[in-house]
């Protein structure tokens, strides 16, 4: 009786266990360990990313997260450097995440897909998806590819190719300025080369790379470009040093066009101003009047709940396609798996937040959507951080006429 009695009671407890785990286990999130510079020259840039990531994880989560639970976000400063994103990624598996997303510095990219690389080979039970937003070096969905490496931008050459072609008639010089890293060397390569293949009647007559957030005054750098008879100036420059090298130049009255691919990121249109009417352009995955133009109201209702929240614009669309297509990819894969979910993920094909049709290629793992040039100018109705001025869709190219071959050799996981 009392070895029955005892039984009876110890299964009683396992219940009363498992009953009082069931509710923690069916509410615990999916971590998603961000990364990228949140305090320092380049904060503004992260904090804005956080903000808008964090209201498209409201919405997912709201339409019931994957397999009924929600995702949150882990965020986490590297301060632009390899050395603590790699102390980011080391976090992240501590504490077993299934991903880290990170946008800011293909420097720190290629770091960190070497760490990871090395952390997957070594703890299959503990594996780790790298959900790229926004470091775009060629080199890391080419030579660099990585089966744990997904890429939600366009990489440089897609972005070099959009530009030249995005360059009127009538521009026959030229200059390049970028910053001396791993990227900022991208553009200067792949600008020259899709210039010579696609404007041969183009002159390139500057180019230079300039140490990564270190310029305070770019009145030096404009004297010389203006010296140099450039009607144009392309820069793949970021952060501070795309904000004070086109107030520099608007500054001097230099009679300059800005081909660029970040001005419209947070800080971008405040530092441009009104000087910069019809004179600045940038290439983006979305600008707020472009959902006007094309009348899509899901869309403009979906950007206006951001814009009554915050002072600057919702740029972000890409964000909510990485979420969509994490939210797919999770479901499909039936649980918390980073490899499962990777294979997942691999071919998913889906309607962007515009309707476009956007993939991400099995292939090398890089992102094929609709990305536009957007001008600078009066008259939208959407106006950029209370400039009066806002992004005017100049040139949209879609998805499909962006699907460059790649030399990515991918290396397949082996089985747990």
């Amino acid at each position: 009786m009392k070895r029955f009695i005892m039984h009876a009671a110890g299964a009683v407890f396992g219940v009363a266990v498992s009953l009082a785990s069931a509710p923690a286990q069916a509410q615990a999130t999916i971590k998603i360990a961000y990364t990228d510079p949140l305090s320092g020259p380049f904060a503004q840039v992260g904090d804005a990313n956080l903000k808008q990531m964090q209201y498209i994880l409201d919405y997912i989560n709201a339409k019931g997260g994957a397999l009924g639970r929600k995702f949150e976000l882990v965020p986490m400063d590297n301060k632009s450097q390899p050395s603590d994103a790699l102390l980011a990624l080391k976090n992240a598996t501590d504490q077993n995440m299934p991903f880290i997303m990170q946008c800011s510095g293909s420097n720190i990219a290629a770091a960190l897909i070497e760490g990871i690389e090395k952390h997957n080979d070594r703890n299959p039970d503990n594996r780790i998806v790298y959900i790229n937003c926004g470091a775009v070096a060629t080199e890391l969905t080419n030579d660099k590819c990585s089966f744990w490496h997904f890429r939600y931008d366009l990489n440089v050459a897609q972005k070099a190719e959009t530009l030249v072609r995005a360059l009127p008639q009538n521009i026959k010089k030229i200059y390049l300025l970028n910053q001396d890293y791993l990227f900022g060397q991208s553009v200067q390569r792949d600008v020259k080369a899709y210039a010579a293949r696609l404007r041969p009647d183009v002159q390139i007559v500057g180019d230079e790379l300039i140490p990564l957030g270190k310029i305070k005054d770019f009145t030096p750098y404009i004297t010389k470009i203006k010296a140099s008879g450039a009607q144009a100036l392309i820069t793949g420059n970021w952060g501070p040093d795309m904000n004070l090298l086109i107030k520099a130049g608007l500054d001097s009255g230099a009679d300059l066009r800005y081909y660029t691919m970040y001005a419209h990121l947070a800080g971008g249109p405040t530092s441009i101003g009104p000087a910069g009417e019809n004179k600045v352009f940038s290439i983006m995955a979305f600008n707020e009047n472009h959902a006007a133009e094309i009348k899509n109201a899901d869309a403009e209702l979906f950007q206006k709940g951001f814009r009554d929240k915050h002072k600057f614009d919702f740029y972000a669309a890409g964000f909510r396609t990485i979420f969509e297509f994490m939210q797919e990819a999770v479901n499909k894969a039936g649980a918390i798996d980073a490899t499962k979910i990777a294979l997942a993920m691999e071919g998913i094909t889906r309607k962007d937040f515009l309707g476009y049709d956007a993939v991400m290629r099995k292939d090398d793992h890089q992102i094929l959507q609709t990305y536009y040039v957007g001008v600078f100018s009066k008259g939208n109705k959407y106006d950029s951080e209370g400039t009066g001025l806002g992004w005017k869709t100049a040139t949209t190219v879609m998805g499909k006429d962006l699907a460059h071959p790649t030399t990515c050799k991918m290396k397949r996981p082996a089985a747990k």
